[in-house]
This record gives C-alpha cells, sequence and structure tokens, in this order.
C-alpha cells in the first residue's frame, strides 16, 4: 500500500478555465453513451466518480445518476465499494448518467475490475506508474469532465499517461455533436512504437506478461519512478531561461484581453515580470524538468489572475519547446513547437497521431487551444468512444496544409470549426488564431472550404442575423462569398457582410450575415 498515493479530486484546469454563464442549462441527467470500438474481446468496467459540486462531497455516480458519498476509510486503507457499471462488448455501447453539478473521472477498465481504497481523507486513485499500485497490470485509462450550470466539459486525457485510446463527443441543444481525442489509423500502435523508439525513452512504455502494452507513461511520472533521466529536459531549459538575459520575453496569457501584457527578463536563475506600468508582479526560479513535466514545483499556478496565467503559460512553452526562440508566448503556430532537443517526446508524438491535432498531453496543454476538450454551454448528451487498438480511425487529418486563416481585422482572431469537428452545421466562430486544422481555409471556385466541407449561411436564408455555419457543399447561393479588396467578406445570394455578432471579441463568439457596414468587426484578410 505504500506505493499507493491518496489523491484529491479536483475540477480539470480546463473547466475552471473556461467556465462562464451559460444561456441555457442542460438537463438534470445528462445521457453519455461509452462506446466500444476497441477490437478487444475484454469484459469493459465504468465507473463514475468525483465531488458533488453542491456539497463538496466525494463520492461515486451509480449508471442512473444518483450519486453516493464514499463512506469513511481508515489507515491502512480499506477497500472502498465496489462501484463498477458493466460496461459495453466490442461493438456494444452502454449509457450512464451525469448528474449536473458534479466534477470528476469516468474510469473504464478492460479485463478486470480496478481496485480502490479508502482512506480517511478520501479515495486513493489508481497510480499505475508505481510498481506496487494494486492496478500496475491492469489496462485501463480515463476521461475527466465538469458538468454544471454553465455546461459540460469533458476531455480525454493523457496528461500522466496513455493507455486506452478514446475520444469524447458532446452533443448541444443544436443537435451538432463535436467529437476530440480520436486517434489515426494504427494511431495507438504508432504512438507507442514511436515513444518506445526515442532514445532513453523506452522504459517508459510498459508491457504486461502476456504481452498486452498497458501504457506509455508520461515523462514526469516516468522519471518519477526512475524510468527516464530526471534531468532529461535541463540543458534545454537552462538555454531557454538563459535568453532572457539580454532580451525581454511579453507574455499575453488572454486570448480575448490583448492588451493585458507582461515582460519577463531573466537574473541569475530567477525571472521577473513586470506589467505594463512597470510594477513587479510575479519571479520565478528556473524550473527543473520536473517541474515542467508537472507544471508545478517552480512554476506554481495558483488561481489568480496573474502569477496563474504566466506560470501557465510559461510551462506550455518550455513543454512545447518555444521558450527561449518565440518571444511573445503563447505561442499558436502548432508548426514551431516540439523543434528543441531535447523535448518532450511525449506530446509531440501523441499529438502528431490525433485525427485533429489535439491532446492533453500535459497539465496546460489547453494554453492557446491545443487540448482534446469537448464543452457546451447546453448540452443534450455526451459520448466517450474507446477507439481501436489496432487499425481504424481517420487515415489523414483533416485537409489543412493548402489552407490560409481568415482573420479579422479588429480583434486579430480567425474563423474557426468548433473543436475541429466538420460536422454539417456546426456554427462558425471566433477563436485565438492556432494554425490548427480549424482554422485552415481554401478559397475555391467561390466558396471557402473547410475540411472539406464549405462556409454555409443556415438554411439559405438572406436575412440579418443569419446564421454562418459549415456544411456539405452542395452548389447553392448560400455557399457563394467573396472576400472583396476592402476586406469585406461578402455572401453574394444575400449581398451582406460575415459579421461578427455582438461586437463579442471573446473566443467562441459566432458569426452572422449583417447588411455591410464597413465596420471593423466586417473586415477581414488572409493570414
Amino acid at each position: 500500500m505504500e506505493a499507493i498515493a491518496a489523491l484529491a479530486m479536483t475540477i480539470p484546469a480546463a473547466v475552471t478555465a473556461l467556465s462562464s454563464p451559460a444561456q441555457a442549462i442542460g438537463p438534470a441527467l445528462l445521457p453519455v453513451t461509452v462506446t466500444n470500438n476497441t477490437g478487444r474481446g475484454d469484459a469493459v468496467y465504468v465507473y463514475v466518480i468525483g465531488i458533488n459540486l453542491n456539497t463538496g462531497r466525494l463520492g461515486y455516480v451509480n449508471q442512473g445518476g444518483t450519486f453516493t458519498p464514499w463512506p469513511a476509510g481508515s489507515n491502512p486503507p480499506v477497500p472502498a465499494p465496489d462501484v463498477a457499471i458493466g460496461g459495453p462488448g466490442n461493438g456494444g455501447t452502454t449509457t450512464v448518467q451525469f448528474p449536473r453539478g458534479f466534477s470528476g473521472r469516468v474510469y473504464f477498465s478492460l479485463g478486470e475490475k480496478l481496485k480502490f481504497f479508502l482512506t480517511p481523507d478520501g479515495l486513493v486513485q489508481p497510480a499505475p506508474w508505481a510498481s506496487g499500485d494494486a492496478n500496475y497490470n491492469i489496462l485501463f485509462d480515463w476521461s475527466e469532465f465538469t458538468y454544471n450550470d454553465s455546461g459540460l466539459w469533458l476531455n480525454s486525457s493523457q496528461v500522466d499517461m496513455f493507455a486506452v485510446p478514446h475520444a469524447v463527443t458532446v452533443t448541444g441543444s443544436s443537435g451538432v455533436t463535436t467529437k476530440t481525442g480520436e486517434l489515426l489509423n494504427n494511431g495507438r500502435t504508432n504512438v507507442i512504437n514511436a515513444i518506445k523508439a526515442q532514445s532513453g525513452w523506452a522504459n517508459t512504455v510498459y508491457t504486461r506478461s502476456d504481452g498486452t502494452v498497458l501504457r506509455a507513461l508520461a515523462p514526469g511520472k516516468a522519471a518519477g519512478a526512475g524510468l527516464l533521466s530526471a534531468n532529461y529536459l535541463d540543458s534545454y531549459i537552462t538555454s531557454a531561461w538563459n535568453a532572457y538575459t539580454s532580451k525581454v520575453l511579453t507574455v499575453v496569457p488572454f486570448g480575448d484581453q490583448p492588451n493585458t501584457k507582461y515582460f519577463g527578463r531573466t537574473s541569475g536563475n530567477v525571472m521577473n515580470f513586470t506589467n505594463s506600468a512597470g510594477q513587479q508582479v510575479a519571479s520565478f526560479n528556473k524550473p527543473s524538468s520536473a517541474s515542467v513535466w508537472g507544471c508545478d514545483g517552480d512554476l506554481p499556478a495558483p488561481n489568480d489572475q496573474v502569477v496563474g496565467p504566466i506560470s501557465r503559460t510559461l510551462c506550455a512553452a518550455l513543454n512545447r519547446g518555444t521558450l527561449g526562440t518565440i518571444d511573445t508566448q503563447p505561442s499558436t503556430n502548432a508548426a514551431q513547437f516540439y523543434q528543441n532537443n531535447p523535448t518532450n517526446q511525449y506530446a509531440k508524438i501523441i499529438h502528431q497521431n490525433m485525427a485533429d491535432g489535439k491532446a492533453y498531453a500535459f497539465a496546460f496543454d489547453d494554453v492557446a487551444n491545443f487540448e482534446s476538450l469537448v464543452h457546451d454551454g447546453d448540452p443534450r448528451s455526451a459520448g466517450l468512444i474507446l477507439t481501436p487498438f489496432g487499425a481504424g480511425g481517420p487515415t489523414t487529418p483533416p485537409p489543412s496544409s493548402s489552407g490560409v486563416p481568415v482573420i479579422n481585422d479588429w480583434n486579430g482572431k480567425c474563423v474557426d470549426v468548433p473543436n475541429g469537428s466538420f460536422v454539417d452545421s456546426a456554427p462558425l466562430q471566433m477563436w485565438t488564431c492556432n494554425a490548427s486544422a480549424a482554422q485552415k481555409w481554401n478559397f475555391s471556385g467561390g466558396t471557402l472550404q473547410a475540411g472539406g466541407k464549405c462556409m454555409d449561411v443556415a438554411a439559405g436564408s438572406v436575412a440579418s442575423g443569419a446564421a454562418v455555419q459549415l456544411y456539405t457543399c452542395n452548389g447553392t447561393g448560400a455557399q457563394q462569398f467573396v472576400l472583396s479588396s476592402a476586406g469585406d467578406l461578402v455572401n453574394v445570394a444575400a449581398n451582406k457582410c460575415v459579421d461578427i455578432k455582438d461586437w463579442n471579441a471573446a473566443d467562441g463568439a459566432r458569426l452572422q450575415l449583417w447588411d455591410c457596414a464597413g465596420t471593423t468587426n466586417q473586415k477581414w484578410h488572409k493570414g
């Protein structure tokens, strides 16, 4: 039992960063369908555990969505009640209910039930990076979620390990389903083999005695277990840190607040940050490899509006290898990530094998929106798809190499397909530019195309206020757009302009048709 740590359940970082008032409230019980497309014959067990946000009590949820607090634990830890929900066989589905006002994890194990324990401090969760953990030889994984009055946030997680490939989905009241976390064809095998092939990384992959590859550990967990050099990233960290003894690092931590900036300079091993008024607001010691892997230690990230956001940005830049060479952070150009040596091979390889390029490969992978997260403020259902262990999945990412971003002159943000989900009726939005496939547009034959589909006016409307969306290309006037030399993006059929609705400067602002007025929220250019 000594190797098992008691872990407190917390709301995922991505959730706290994105919480906002909702326009509507989802159902009291949200149906979440677990689909088994693994191709494996193992029995599947599902667990929904976490915290009741209304009472602060830790506990579990049964298949019908009823929350029960954990009974008292003791020292030494005692086994927790068996709260496994029978999951789907290969090719099947099982639906569970998330009660509104709950945050936690959905665990899923294959072939064997997980072993949970209780101490006086709460639940002891699986920690398979420790060889003495009771779940060390079990094939399992988890997703993280929060469901409250502001909606659902659901992400696939690789922050601690990469084990069971899975995608997450949410369907909103509009009927549009968004999905992320899906691997490319043979993605699991490719990730495992690529990680093992990196010098010094082979021991981070654990194979059970029967030949089943159970998991690849994230570098922080692997280094903590003595399976990866504890100093692996030190040389890069030193180089990046020292770069700012002679130049300034500019941190712009909020995409919707471009004028909020902090300026960093290194003195000795300390990087000091000032605000625009010249006042010192934060200081960080040069972090260790462990601090970068965990985004903690020397990079503390309190839940405030200054130190935490700077720390998050620094940690993302160090994991992605852009600190030291890109002097305004966060960098949003994925093509510039993981170019340093040494680099976070784990995160690099996982992102490369995702259909939409998004993953949660380290704690603050949500900086600049590269995380595998779905969110809807008014959800009607959600899904968790256990995807193939072998062949299966998309053969290539959505088409992106030839496209260009379409950028608004007013706020500098890009026209974006939500969550990179190229489904009919996906409402187009504005988002901080990040070079993802969701923001790559091809101008072709009078249309704008992303992911093989067309920018479209909903229902072919010519009225002001009509929503601008993505839809299968069909040759109608609703999909004919011209970007004029004056920067107007005009729908030819309606003779009206693409407009940022309500002058909303935030990520997620929707697009609409409106009478062309020459205002900057209607002015566009190609990136």
